[in-house]
C-alpha cells in the first residue's frame, strides 16, 4: 500500500455538499452510500500562508490516495463553526470485499446446526430473566458457522443483504486500515503515510467512526438499528446495574477488543462475590467475638494492661507508656481482622478460589473466541503498524518464508533499543525505592514527634480520641497519605516515559506494542503501589534490637517498632488509604473530567444549539479516547487484583470493597464510552493479552506473601505456640490449654538502668525499675540476658513449618485444579471441528469440481501435452 501507484496522478477533486437537514442520517446526501468514517479539518483559508500551503497539499494528496484506493468522499461544512469541514468516507461493496479478504475477516457460510446445551438455570428462568437484558429490545441473533472471506467465492457465503452483510464495526475497521496506510508524501526512500501522523501534525483535527444514534433518543431514520440507544438503556444506565452485560451487542458495536475487556471484568466481578462472602463472614465472626478474646481483655484490663509499663520507642524525648493505651487502636480493632478462621480463609480457600477464577476464565475465554470468530486470529494475520512500516530501511531474510523483507533496524540496533528501554525502567524503579526510603525516614522522624506530643499528659485537646490516636496510628496514616500522593505523581511522570521507551523500541504489531508497554507499566506500578505495603508487612519492626541496644537507619534514625499487637493494623491502614484513594481518583478522572469537558464544549457552542446538528458533528463534540484505549482500565483492575490477593490476610474486607467498586466500575466504564466518548475504532482481539500471565504471576506470588503475612506480620503463630505449648506444663502453670497470660509471655523485661546515654529517657514518671518491650528475650539477671529465649526459637520453627506446609498445600491444590479443568470446553471443541470441516467441504472441494469440469474426455481416452499443461496451469491458478 506504500507504492507510488497510490499517489494521485490527476487533479484532486472532492465534492462538497450542504447539510441536508437530516440530523440522524448515517449516509451521504444521496441517502444510499453509508458513512464509514469521518475526518475533520479546518478550512485552510483561515490559516497563514505557509501552514495553509503545507496542510492543503498533504490533505489533498492523502484524500486523493484514499479515492485511488477505492474509497468515496464527500465534504460538508460545519453547522456550528464555519471554519470546520467534515469529510465523510464511504467504502463501496467491491472495496469492502477486497479488504475483508486482506484482513481475514470471518463471515457466515451456513447456519449452526449443532444443538446448544440447555442452561442449568432454565428451570429458574422466571426469576433469572429479570437479571438479563430485555430480550424484546436486544434479540438473540442466529448462530452461523464462519470462514475467512474470499472474494472469488462470494456465492458460498450467507449473503442476504449486501448493505448489512458487513457490520458497521467491520466497515469501520476496514476503513481505518486504509486510512492508516494511505500515503500523503513520498520523497525518495522517505515514506510518509497514515492518518495518525496527520492528526498529530494538525492536518486533521479528528478521525472517528459514527455512533448510530443519540444515546438517549432513538433515531428517526428508517432501518437504523439504534444499538447505542439499546446499550445505554440495558447496559450503561444506572438502573441496569444488577443486569448481566449484553456482551454480543457490545462486541458487535465496539469490536472484540472492547467486548473481551467487559467480559473479563464481569467474570472477575462475579468471582469476587464468592471471595467477598468468605471475607465478610470472617469480619463478622471477628467483630462478634472481640469481647470474648482473652488476650484482648488482658490488654484493656486496667489491672493487667494498665499496670504494664512499656519502654519508650524512641531516644531521649519519648516517654514511658502503659499497654492499655493501645486497647482500642490496636487490640480490639486487630481482633476483627485476626479471627482464627483467617488462617484457613486466606492461604487455602481464597487462593484456591483465585486458581478457579483463572482456570474458568480460560474456559469462558475459549467460548468467546469461538463465538466471536477469533480462534484463528494468529500473529501472522496481524499486519505491521504503520509506524513500523514507515521506518523499514534494512533488508533481512525472513527465517520462516526465506524471502527478503524490510525491517526498521539491524539485530545490533534492536539490542541497543531494548537495552536502553530496560535501563530506563530500572532507573525509575530505583527512583521509587529512593522515595520509599524517604518515606521511611519521615516515619521515623514523625514517630519521634508524635510520641513526644500524643503521649503527653498535658494534651487536653485529644482526650476523647486519645485511646485511638496513638503515635503508631498517627504516623501510619500521615505516611500512607504522603505515600499515596508520591505514587500518583510518579505514575503521571512514568507514564510518558514508558510510552516514549516503547515508541523507541518500535514493536512490529499493535499487539507487540501493547504487550511491551504492559510489562513496562506493570513492573513500575507493582513497585510503586506495593513497595510501601511490603515494607510494613515484612520489614518494619523486624530489626529494631532491644531498648539497651537499638538499631538505627543510616546511623541516625532509630528503626521504628510495631505496635504491641503487631504491624497488621498499619498494613490495613495503608491498604485502605491506597485502595480507597485510587478508586476515588480514578472515578474522578474517568467520569467527572470527560463530563465537564463535554459540558464546557456544549456551552461554548450554545449559540448554534437551536440549529439542527448532524450526527457527525454531534459526535465531534464528544471526547476522543486515548491512543492506549482500554490499557488503563486493565491496569486499574490488575492493580486492584494484586491488592485483593497479595495482602488479603491483613485485610479480609478487601474483596468486599473490590466487589462494590467493580459493580460501579462496569457501569461507569459503560456510561463513559457510550455517552461521553466518540465511537471507538473496532479492533480484533483473541484474549486479554499480556495481562493473563501477569494475573497468573500475581496468583503464584500471593501464596507466598499471605503465608508470610500470617507467619511474620501477625501474631497468630506466637499465640498458637503459646496456647498449645507454653500455657501448660512444662513451660506454663495452667492445667489446660488457655490464652491467659499470653500478653505477659509475649513481652520481654528490660532493666531501665541498662539504657545507654543516647537512648535513656529524660524523665521517668512511674516509680519503676523495669519496663516491657515486644520481643522474646531473656530477662535481666539471666546468664544470657537480652538474648533470644526458647519461646523465640519455638515460634521461628512454627513459622517456617507453617509457611512450608501452607505453600505446598496451596500449590498442590492449584496444580490439581489446573490439571482437572480443561482450558477449552468439550462442546466448543466439537463446534470448532465442525466449522473446519464445513470450511473444507464448501470452500476447498469446489476446486475439485472446477478441475473435473475442465477435464474434457476424448474418444481415445487421452489428453494432448498442450491440454495437460493448460490444465495444470489452470489448476495451480485455481488453488
Amino acid at each position: 500500500s506504500l507504492n507510488n501507484k497510490y499517489l494521485p496522478d490527476e487533479p484532486y477533486f472532492c465534492p462538497q455538499v450542504e447539510f441536508n437537514n437530516k440530523p440522524d442520517s448515517l449516509f451521504f446526501n444521496d441517502g444510499v452510500r453509508r458513512i464509514d468514517f469521518i475526518l475533520v479539518y479546518e478550512d485552510e483559508d483561515k490559516k497563514d500562508f505557509e501552514k495553509r500551503h503545507t496542510f492543503q497539499r498533504r490533505r489533498e494528496t492523502f484524500e486523493a490516495s484514499l479515492m485511488k484506493m477505492g474509497m468515496e468522499l464527500e465534504a460538508t461544512q460545519s453547522v456550528t463553526d464555519e471554519k470546520l469541514m467534515f469529510l465523510k468516507v464511504h467504502m463501496p461493496w467491491d472495496t469492502l470485499c477486497t479488504y475483508a479478504e486482506v484482513l481475514h475477516i470471518k463471515l457466515p457460510i451456513q447456519p449452526n446446526d449443532l444443538s446448544s446445551r440447555p442452561s442449568p438455570w432454565r428451570f429458574f428462568s422466571c426469576i433469572t430473566k429479570h437479571f438479563y437484558p430485555n430480550e424484546e429490545l436486544i434479540t438473540k441473533e442466529a448462530e452461523f458457522f464462519t470462514a475467512p472471506f474470499e472474494k472469488k467465492r462470494l456465492e458460498y457465503f450467507h449473503v442476504r443483504d449486501k448493505d448489512v452483510f458487513f457490520t458497521a464495526a467491520m466497515r469501520s475497521r476496514m476503513a481505518y486500515y486504509i486510512l492508516s496506510r494511505a500515503p500523503y508524501e513520498i520523497r525518495g526512500n522517505i515514506k510518509k503515510f497514515g492518518v495518525t501522523k496527520l492528526l498529530d501534525a494538525g492536518v486533521y483535527k479528528a478521525a472517528y467512526p459514527l455512533h448510530d444514534c443519540r444515546f438517549n433518543v432513538k433515531s428517526q431514520e428508517e432501518g437504523c438499528p439504534n444499538e447505542r440507544y439499546l446499550l445505554y438503556e440495558e447496559w450503561a444506565h444506572p438502573k441496569s446495574f444488577y443486569k448481566m452485560q449484553p456482551l454480543n451487542l457490545i462486541r458487535k458495536y465496539y469490536g472484540e477488543k472492547v467486548g473481551i475487556y467487559f467480559a473479563w471484568l464481569g467474570f472477575y466481578t462475579r468471582m469476587l462475590a464468592l471471595a467477598a462472602v468468605v471475607g465478610l463472614c470472617c469480619f463478622i465472626y471477628g467483630y462478634t467475638t472481640q469481647e470474648t478474646s482473652t488476650w484482648s481483655k488482658e490488654v484493656c484490663d486496667p489491672e493487667i494492661g494498665g499496670k504494664i509499663v512499656m519502654c519508650p520507642q524512641c531516644d531521649r524525648e519519648c516517654k514511658y507508656w502503659t499497654l492499655d493505651s493501645t486497647c482500642e487502636a490496636s487490640k480490639r480493632i486487630l481482633c476483627i481482622f485476626r479471627c482464627f478462621l483467617l488462617s484457613h480463609y486466606c492461604p487455602v480457600c481464597f487462593l484456591s478460589l483465585v486458581t478457579l477464577f483463572l482456570e474458568f476464565w480460560k474456559r469462558y475465554q475459549a467460548e468467546l473466541e469461538y463465538t466471536w470468530d477469533t480462534v484463528e486470529f494468529l500473529e501472522q494475520e496481524e499486519l505491521p503498524r504503520p509506524e513500523y512500516e514507515a521506518k523499514c530501511i534494512y533488508e533481512r531474510k525472513n527465517p520462516v518464508t526465506g524471502i527478503k523483507e524490510n525491517v526498521p533496524y539491524t539485530a545490533c540496533g534492536r539490542c541497543v533499543r531494548v537495552s536502553i528501554g530496560i535501563g530506563t525502567v530500572l532507573f525509575w524503579i530505583l527512583l521509587i525505592i529512593a522515595s520509599i526510603v524517604a518515606i521511611i525516614v519521615y516515619r521515623l522522624a514523625a514517630f519521634f514527634a508524635f510520641s513526644t506530643k500524643l503521649r503527653s499528659q498535658d494534651l487536653k485537646e485529644l482526650q476523647t480520641l486519645k485511646e485511638y490516636v496513638t503515635p503508631q496510628m498517627a504516623t501510619s496514616v500521615t505516611a500512607s497519605l504522603i505515600s499515596f500522593v508520591i505514587i500518583m505523581i510518579l505514575n503521571i511522570l512514568y507514564e510518558r516515559v514508558a510510552i516514549w521507551i516503547t515508541d523507541f523500541e518500535l514493536p512490529r504489531t499493535k499487539t507487540d506494542y501493547e504487550n511491551s508497554l504492559t510489562m513496562k507499566m506493570f513492573l513500575f506500578q507493582f513497585v510503586n503501589y506495593y513497595s510501601s505495603c511490603f515494607y510494613i508487612a515484612f520489614a518494619k519492626g523486624k530489626a529494631v534490637g532491644y531498648p539497651g541496644d537499638p538499631a538505627y537507619l543510616l546511623g541516625k534514625y532509630r528503626n521504628e517498632e510495631c505496635d504491641p499487637g503487631g504491624c497488621l493494623i498499619e498494613l490495613t491502614t495503608q491498604l485502605s488509604i491506597i485502595m480507597g484513594g485510587k478508586a476515588i481518583l480514578n472515578n474522578i478522572q474517568e467520569v467527572l473530567l470527560p463530563w465537564v469537558k463535554n459540558l464546557i464544549f456544549r456551552y461554548c457552542t450554545s449559540a448554534a444549539s437551536e440549529k439542527l446538528i448532524p450526527r457527525w458533528e454531534q459526535d465531534y463534540q464528544l471526547q476522543a479516547l486515548t491512543k492506549l484505549g482500554l490499557f488503563y482500565e486493565y491496569l486499574e483492575m490488575v492493580i486492584q487484583f494484586g491488592f485483593v490477593t497479595l495482602f488479603v490476610a491483613s485485610f479480609p474486607l478487601a474483596p468486599v470493597l473490590a466487589l462494590v467498586n467493580n459493580i460501579f466500575e462496569i457501569r461507569v466504564d459503560a456510561w463513559k464510552i457510550t455517552t461521553q466518548f466518540r465511537r471507538i475504532v473496532p479492533e480484533k482481539a483473541q484474549d486479554i493479552g499480556a495481562w493473563q500471565p501477569i494475573l497468573q504471576g500475581i496468583a503464584i506470588l500471593a501464596v507466598a506473601t499471605n503465608a508470610m503475612i500470617i507467619a511474620f506480620t501477625s501474631d497468630m503463630i506466637p499465640r498458637l505456640v503459646y496456647y498449645w505449648s507454653f500455657s501448660v506444663y512444662p513451660y506454663g502453670d495452667h492445667s489446660n490449654n488457655t490464652m491467659q497470660g499470653y500478653i505477659n509471655s509475649s513481652l520481654s523485661i528490660f532493666n531501665i538502668a541498662d539504657f545507654s546515654n543516647n537512648s535513656k529517657p529524660m524523665s521517668t514518671p512511674y516509680n519503676i525499675t523495669t519496663c516491657r518491650y515486644r520481643d522474646f528475650r531473656n530477662p535481666p539477671g539471666h546468664p544470657r540476658q537480652y538474648q533470644y529465649n526458647v519461646y523465640y526459637w519455638h515460634v521461628i520453627a512454627a513459622k517456617m513449618a507453617f509457611i512450608i506446609v501452607v505453600e505446598h498445600i496451596v500449590y498442590l491444590t492449584k496444580f490439581i485444579l489446573s490439571y482437572v479443568i480443561p482450558d477449552v470446553p468439550y462442546a466448543v471443541k466439537e463446534q470448532i471441528k465442525r466449522e473446519k470441516y464445513l470450511t473444507q467441504v464448501i470452500l476447498h472441494e469446489t476446486n475439485l469440481k472446477l478441475v473435473t469440469r475442465r477435464l474434457k474426455p476424448f474418444d481415445d481416452g487421452t489428453l494432448t501435452r498442450t491440454e495437460v499443461n493448460l490444465t495444470q496451469e489452470e489448476m495451480e491458478l485455481d488453488f
